[in-house]
């Protein structure tokens, strides 16, 4: 499931709010993203709040790789699919 459907936020507004890294961004769009993505606007906002969601996001995404996907319940791979959509629109914006 995508960001963009996860969250209710249109894939065109989490596009801009990224390419503007969240300047000018409505409250209301920070807190549906942060509630998809399980963060609240603090975490959203703070570099130092993205590296340390990163960083724990990073030993999910390791331990999903490495497991033979048997013992997931529905919820965890729909938070899975929520960072890869997320790791996703964060490497496009680094190409641009």
């Amino acid at each position: 499931m995508s960001l963009s459907k996860t969250s209710g936020v249109a894939y065109t507004t989490i596009r801009s709010m990224i390419e503007r890294d969240l300047s000018g961004a409505s409250i209301d769009n920070l807190l549906l993203i942060g509630k998809a993505l399980n963060m609240d606007a603090a975490e959203l906002a703070d570099p130092e709040g993205w590296a340390k969601k990163k960083a724990e996001r990073e030993d999910i995404q390791t331990i999903a790789a490495h497991h033979d996907g048997g013992d997931w319940t529905e919820e965890e791979l729909e938070e899975i699919e929520r960072f890869k959509e997320f790791v996703r629109m964060k490497k496009q914006r680094q190409q641009e």
